[in-house]
């Protein structure tokens, strides 16, 4: 069975390596992400690679929340990838994925959902949402814009 997931696109009129610099550069995200505060680089590797850890830090509303997060795709201008655990659990994979595209990049960000089924179900209840596949496009959607707007500045 097919893991759920989200998709969303946006054309950024930068090339793929100068995008995929930022997004791969956790201690930014916090610059478009409606959730994501950033996040640090923690362990031996540092940086963008395959088997590096970072912890994030989100918010939303009053709610506050970490997770650690494992590279699992490093390619420079093609894809950048990671597995998100909370309290030791894999609950889902954010992908970046880079192609050129005319005058620019069409970039598309990917959520694959992998919680364990018991966390999906007390996961809405214990965040305040309703929809959690409305809500996670929704912020991808107003990431791919914030990026563009700050990629394009």
């Amino acid at each position: 069975m097919a893991l759920p997931e989200v998709k969303v696109e946006e054309h950024i009129a930068v090339p793929p390596d100068a995008l995929y610099a930022m997004v791969s550069d956790i201690t930014r995200t916090g610059e478009w992400s409606p959730e994501n505060l950033g996040g640090r680089w923690v362990g031996k590797k540092i940086g963008p690679s395959v088997g590096a850890r970072f912890r994030g830090s989100n918010r939303r509303g009053f709610r506050r929340w970490s997770t650690t997060c494992t590279v699992v795709a490093a390619e420079t201008g093609r894809r950048f990838a990671f597995d998100v655990a909370v309290a030791g659990i894999t609950v889902a994979r954010w992908s970046y994925e880079f192609v050129p595209d005319g005058t620019g990049t069409l970039v598309t960000e990917i959520w694959t959902d992998r919680r364990p089924r018991w966390l999906a179900t007390a996961a809405g209840p214990i965040m305040g949402i309703t929809d959690m596949r409305a809500h996670t496009e929704n912020n991808m959607r107003a990431t791919l814009a914030k990026l563009r707007d700050v990629a394009t500045k």
